[in-house]
């Protein structure tokens, strides 16, 4: 197998994170370079089991700082990019939009330049359903690869502006791109914040998990696991210029997610809170992934399957999530490199 160089950014984030730990452990002849700027979400306990690999390397930088990113890319070579970096919290979009545009779409460029100064061979551009608005209830209509782009929310607006760049770069320069839009993401090691893991931890707390307005609102959920396969694929199979939608055909409304969470763990429905619906919020997201089927994904993971899965995983690594909630994880990074 040929050694390539491949930079992953966003690798200390919950997706890149899963997607670093499967690269490194199944192509040890690549070099997996991981970067990113370890914000609020970015936590590099993940990787203490690959750490001392040889094939795994972690820079810390940022993606805007074209300083950093430019004599990187001409010091290394990468051979493939799969971006992952980019502010994914719709909640912290609506209060503070313009860190959104900085990171998802100028740091996009800034990436894209330099991938296009050294000729890298792909360009994995990782994006989301959400680019796509919203659908109505109708269980037969989903989203596909043609999809007009409406985003709802300053989060989804920057990763549809992103998109359109990555698209642009290929169509303008020859860049060789893909472009992925996945359903919602979950599996281990996902940040506290998002909804499953956040009710999780409430439940297993005796606290009150937050719903927004009804819990109506239907979300397609994907085990990061199959999502990894999928990319990997993707990066070695896709074909130049194309975008492969990434779904798990698993649709359950916010409150399911919720109940059956809360029965798994055999705790009362009565820590359920229904509060303020957020604004802007999507009904309805479900995608067709039949373009990446038949390029050979298939999902592993149906949604009872997964999401026992995740929750025994929550309950067999507290440590992990409870250093999140306190704040201690972000301690490691300068314990372990002792910067």
């Amino acid at each position: 197998m040929t050694r390539k160089k491949i930079l992953i950014t966003g690798g200390a984030g919950f997706i890149g994170g899963n997607f670093v730990k499967y690269m490194v452990k199944k192509y040890p002849n690549y070099d997996i370079y991981n970067l990113d700027l370890l914000t609020y979400a970015g936590d590099l306990t993940k990787h203490r089991d690959i750490e001392t690999n040889e094939n795994y390397h972690f820079i810390k930088a940022d993606i805007a700082d074209r300083d950093t990113i430019n004599p990187l890319f001409e010091k290394e070579k990468f051979d493939y990019v799969v971006h992952f970096a980019a502010e994914s919290h719709v909640d912290r979009s609506i209060t503070e939009p313009g860190i959104f545009v900085k990171t998802n779409v100028l740091g996009t460029q800034v990436l894209l330049d330099a991938a296009k100064e050294i000729n890298v061979s792909k360009f994995i551009h990782v994006s989301t359903d959400e680019v796509y608005g919203e659908l109505d209830f109708d269980p037969t209509t989903f989203f596909t690869e043609e999809t007009p782009l409406q985003p709802n929310s300053p989060y989804s607006a920057s990763k549809a502006s992103s998109d359109l760049l990555v698209r642009a770069y290929h169509e303008t320069f020859g860049l060789p791109v893909n472009i992925t839009r996945c359903s919602n993401n979950y599996g281990p090691y996902h940040f506290p914040e998002k909804l499953i893991p956040l009710t999780i931890s409430r439940v297993l707390n005796d606290q009150k998990v937050p719903v927004y307005g009804d819990g109506k609102n239907i979300r397609d959920w994907l085990h990061v696991y199959d999502h990894c396969a999928a990319i990997d694929l993707v990066l070695h199979e896709g074909l130049n210029g194309e975008v492969y939608n990434v779904g798990g055909h698993n649709e359950r409304t916010n409150l399911e997610v919720v109940k059956t969470i809360i029965k798994t763990l055999g705790k009362s429905e009565d820590l359920i809170e229904f509060v303020k619906d957020r604004p802007g919020h999507d009904k309805r997201y479900a995608i067709d992934p039949t373009k990446l089927e038949k390029l050979g994904w298939k999902p592993t993971y149906t949604f009872e399957t997964g999401i026992a899965q995740t929750i025994q995983w929550y309950l067999d690594n507290k440590e992990w999530w409870e250093q999140i909630i306190s704040g201690e994880y972000r301690n490691y990074f300068e314990k372990q490199y002792d910067i």
